[in-house]
Parts: structure tokens; sequence; C-alpha cells
């Protein structure tokens, strides 16, 4: 009886596939229609990349990692995605070892600076020969133009491919025993410095130079292991909190040390063009960016620093080339080590950038 009362019902239009039968159908037609186009465009899980840098998670550094990943992520419609690790957490501190990593395939990219690479590759060491450069000018003139590329050669045949230049910047001296103003007021101070090169610009300095990493470092001079150190004002200076540390800074520009974002060549090798073209465009987006906010800190980092309690001496261009004297034994040393050829297409491309023409020789 219940089946026949089921049955002799009147047809609905639903039933007899009338209008909203046919809208029900559109309505779950689209909804898988949707969520087909939806799995289709969003990858089912992101490639997660590994970067290393030097520094803390307060730096242009660590700002600029983070801009890379930002647009990378934007840029493969989140295909890739970095995980960060800021003062070389993945080599244990050792910041020299981060650039070995990434060469033999062991770490995706790097942001470390040229000074740090120098074990690996020695002809880093001439984008920080002492007093090579007056100004940002002369920087960009080499790090943009056929410096750059013969330094981005050079590092390609050791497994490191450069998507792109940053900022450390120039590099000035702080200590906690007196203000330095003269080669002399170096003499017998125990100097924290990153590398080898800066070993031998101490040496020739009169000071006692300690090569430690940075990890280790502030509380080095907190403790009075070292008496100072020398960095740049805007990248490490300042976001490190190294004047909290130290009374005293001279601003004397000795010293400059572009960063680069490096990518391990065997993984660059396994993308295709379309894909390379794509990190290599986010790399130099977010460098440009670190150098902007990185120079930005510099210029306003003076008074900031005198803000803290730091003592700031501003050295004179007859004070300036007294130190550019002192240091070019070590000048001489490190170009040896760089090679001539290479020392001279750096010489040459800063000889003619802007007007060099009262710019002193080295």
């Amino acid at each position: 009886m219940w089946m026949l009362g089921r049955l002799s019902r009147p047809l609905t239009s639903f039933d007899r596939g009338g209008p909203t039968l046919k809208f029900a159908r559109l309505v779950a037609a689209t909804a898988i229609a949707t969520t087909l186009a939806a799995l289709q465009l969003t990858p089912a899980f992101a490639e997660t990349l590994r970067l290393s840098h030097n520094t803390n998670d307060t730096t242009t550094w660590q700002k600029g990692a983070e801009k890379f990943n930002e647009l990378l992520k934007e840029k493969s419609g989140g295909d890739l995605d970095i995980r960060i690790f800021p003062n070389a957490q993945l080599t244990g501190g050792d910041q020299m070892k981060q650039a070995e990593m990434v060469g033999r395939g062991a770490l995706d990219f790097v942001v470390t600076s040229a000074i740090n690479v120098t074990p690996l590759v020695p002809e880093m060491a001439v984008f920080s020969l002492p007093y090579l450069y007056t100004d940002y000018d002369d920087v960009d003139a080499t790090t943009a133009g056929a410096p750059g590329d013969r330094m981005e050669e050079i590092m390609a045949g050791h497994g490191i491919v450069v998507l792109a230049w940053g900022e450390n910047g120039f590099r000035e001296v702080t200590n906690n025993v007196h203000p330095i103003k003269t080669p002399d007021d170096l003499k017998g101070l125990k100097m924290r410095v990153a590398g080898p090169m800066y070993i031998d610009v101490m040496n020739a300095l009169g000071a006692n130079p300690q090569q430690m990493q940075w990890t280790e470092t502030f509380s080095a001079l907190q403790q009075g292991v070292v008496d100072g150190q020398e960095n740049p004002i805007g990248a490490v200076i300042i976001p490190q909190r190294v004047y909290e540390v130290q009374k005293y800074i001279t601003p004397w520009h000795y010293s400059y040390d572009p960063i680069f974002v490096g990518v391990s060549q065997k993984l660059w090798d396994s993308w295709d063009a379309e894909r390379q073209e794509m990190v290599r465009a986010a790399a130099e987006e977010a460098m440009d960016y670190q150098k902007k906010i990185t120079r930005e800190d510099t210029a306003s980092g003076i008074e900031f620093l005198k803000e803290k309690g730091m003592e700031v001496y501003e050295a004179n261009a007859e004070e300036i080339d007294a130190f550019r004297q002192a240091t070019k034994s070590a000048y001489d040393t490190w170009a040896a080590k760089v090679g001539p050829e290479l020392v001279a297409l750096f010489e040459d491309t800063v000889a003619n950038s802007g007007d060099d023409a009262a710019k002193p020789a080295n």
C-alpha cells in the first residue's frame, strides 16, 4: 500500500525534470567546475627551499630575504616558498661555511657578504680592498657593471649562481677605549674582524686583530674579550645594537662590503628558463629594496648613534688619507692575491664613475 501510495501521488515539476531540477543540476555543475578550476590553479604543495644568512632577524639582510620570499611566492603563484635561517643556524654559526654548502648543493640559497666568501673564493676580496671606493657611485658602477659580471662568472665556477647584489655597506670602526682619530690610535687595540684580509689591514695599523664569527662578537665586546670591531652602520651596527657595548665610532669608510643572493648551481640547473627568470627577477627586486633601506638607515644612523650615547669622531679628508696610506701595504698584498687584471678592472671602473678627477689614487 505504501509503495502504491508513493507511485500514485501526482508528479511534480522536479520529478518531471522541470525548471527546479534543471536549476539544481546547473548549480551542481557550476560547483564542480569551480572546484576543478581551483585544484588546477592551486599547487598540491609548495616547494620549500632553505636560505641561510649571517645576521639576526632584525637586520636589513633579514628584511631583504623576507622580501625575496614574498616576491617569489607571488611570482610563482605559491609554488615556491623560502624558509629563512638567520645567524648562520644551518652551519652552526659558521658564516664562512654557508657559501661552501650552497656550492655543493647542500643548501639552496645564501645571503652573505663578499668578505665572508673569501675563504672559498679569494677573488671576492677585491670588493673590500681598503679605500678602493669613495662613494656609492663607485660601488654601483662595479656591482652593476663589468666587475660585477666578472665576479658572477668566478662564483659560478664554485657552484654558486649570483642572482643579485645587495648591500652590507661601508665598514666603520668602533671601540671602547678611546676615539680613533689617527692610525696610531688603533695600536694595541684588540679588534674583532670578519676575515683574513681585515687581519692584514689591522696588522698594518698596529692593532691586534681577532677573527671571530659574528654570533660570538656581541658577547665578546660586552665582556671585553675584544676592544672593538668594524662594520657598516645601517646593516649591522644599529640593528645588531652594537651601540650598547661600544662607546666610540669613527666613520672612516675604509672598506666596502656588498652582499648577494646566491643559489646552488645544481638547483638552478634543475629549473627551466622561465623559472630561472622568475627567481632572478624576485632576487633583483628584493636586493634593490634591501639596498635602499640600508642606505636610508645609514644616512640617519650617525644621529641615532649619538642619541644612544656613542661618541662620533668625524675624520677630515687629511685624516682619512693618513688611514689610506697606513693600509696601503694590505691593499697591495691582497691586490696581488686577487690578481692584477681583476683589480685593474675594478680600479678602471671606479676611476670612470661620476666625476672622479679629485679622487685619490690607491
